[in-house]
């Protein structure tokens, strides 16, 4: 007999299962398990590499931001009614943050130990916004936001007053109490 026929249970390999069945059959039974064993190893590295990003875009929801006073200069520095800008350095401001660090507020005296801190960003997309003494306004120069002395929205875009910083008067030291700034 030439090595090339086939007899029945036989077949060029020479292996057959059992039942006379050949290995060829029991592939599908294989490939599939293989299959789900290489989705669920991709899955699981997928889910081992997208942990920490999602945490990384998740992390400041859940982070709370703590409050701190921070000095902008004693009582005397300020005239009754003036309204001055003042910078400090953000305490939440991160070590390599650099000149970013700095921001700014407008305070307004209006007595012995009152005052009035305003959030120097327009309230509409965060621009800086300006103080015109002489028509008592503060203008945002990028869109035409246009707010009262008090804060509240005189004209354009801006949805909301400007924001307020708590102040305090501690040891002849006007002091603003740091806080995240939303804006809209």
């Amino acid at each position: 007999m030439k090595s090339g026929n086939k007899m029945p249970g036989n077949n060029m390999t020479g292996r057959s299962g059992p039942g006379g069945q050949t290995s060829g059959e029991a592939d599908p039974v294989r490939r599939r398990f293989l299959a789900r064993l290489g989705m669920a190893a991709g899955t699981l590295l997928a889910i081992a590499a997208g942990l920490p990003v999602i945490g990384y875009i998740l992390e400041p929801a859940f982070r709370r931001m703590q409050r701190q006073w921070v000095s902008v200069g004693p009582v005397d520095r300020f005239a009754a009614g003036d309204t001055v800008l003042v910078s400090f350095e953000n305490p939440r401001a991160l070590p390599w943050a650099g000149v970013t660090a700095k921001t700014g507020a407008w305070v307004r005296r209006v007595g012995d130990t009152n005052f009035i801190a305003f959030v120097l960003n327009c309230s509409h997309l965060g621009c800086p916004v300006r103080w015109e003494p002489s028509s008592k306004l503060f203008i945002c120069p990028c869109h035409g936001s246009v707010y009262y002395a008090d804060g509240t929205v005189a004209a354009g875009p801006a949805p909301l007053p400007l924001q307020r910083f708590h102040v305090r008067v501690n040891n002849g030291q006007v002091e603003l109490e740091t806080r995240p700034i939303p804006i809209t």
